[in-house]
């Protein structure tokens, strides 16, 4: 087994939906099915919370999170890239005497995602030793195929292949070539192609797919209700959490 981590991101600038990280959701903010899977899967020897704010902080601590220390502000921005906080928080971490030689990213985001789904995904990625990394994907219900640039007055097709006598963007979707979409559910890969090339990908990837609500991803008020509707019918379950809920006080500003 490699020594491995999960790294959580919480950052407390959302936007759209703002707190969302420790918004409660179903009795428990957000942010808690994420550790508890990461916990429950068995294959970390850490999990640790990236954060920029005391808050989320404490609330990571008390559902079993690691929280050493926190991100840089420059690093929480809206447009911060996820190599920096990365790159910051396994050189942090390897400084202080623990080195880790796998990581994988959890979102908070994606709160269906179960401890089965991260077994599943890491059991994929060691049986492709040759890969730099694995992310999670989906089956696009939007295909590019059917999207347009604009250009002055003209529409031009973004994927402009095909064959001429029935151009994709007029084609069902159905005869379109599978593509595939990435979603916030999880990914894992090396921590040398951070150290060696500054990337949280590299340049081989293998592909997992998520099957169904795992890659549901949060990230506006409409998606937060219909997970909310989704919880309510019984249609999507959550991760258990062994917790008692924490009660947030005050009011959640982002």
């Amino acid at each position: 087994m490699k020594n491995s981590v999960a790294l959580i991101p919480a950052r407390m600038g959302s936007k759209r939906v703002p707190g969302k990280n420790i918004r409660p959701l179903a009795g428990h903010p957000m942010m808690a099915y994420t550790i508890a899977s990461a916990l429950a899967s068995g294959v970390f020897d850490a999990v640790i919370v990236s954060t920029d704010s005391e808050e989320i902080a404490t609330i990571a601590r008390h559902y079993g999170a690691e929280v050493p220390f926190l991100r840089p502000a420059a690093q929480a921005g809206d447009t911060s890239p996820d190599i920096d906080w990365v790159e910051f928080t396994l050189t942090t971490l390897a400084d202080s005497g623990r080195n880790f030689e796998v990581f994988s990213l959890l979102r908070p985001t994606s709160p269906f995602r179960t401890p089965d789904t991260i077994r599943r995904a890491w059991n994929t990625f060691f049986d492709n030793p040759a890969v730099d990394s694995l992310r999670a994907v989906e089956k696009c219900t939007e295909h590019p195929a059917k999207m347009w640039i604009v250009r002055g007055h003209r529409l031009l097709p973004l994927m402009p292949f095909g064959p001429s006598e029935q151009p994709w963007h007029s084609s069902q979707y159905q005869a379109l070539p599978p593509v595939y979409v990435q979603n916030a559910s999880l990914e894992i890969a090396w921590a040398r192609i951070v150290r060696d090339g500054r990337t949280i990908a590299g340049e081989t990837i293998v592909p997992f797919l998520t099957d169904e609500m795992e890659g549901f991803d949060i990230n506006n008020r409409l998606d937060w209700i219909l997970a909310e509707h989704l919880i309510a019918s019984g249609e999507a379950r959550l991760p258990a959490v062994p917790q008692t809920p924490w009660k947030t006080t005050g009011h959640i500003d982002g």
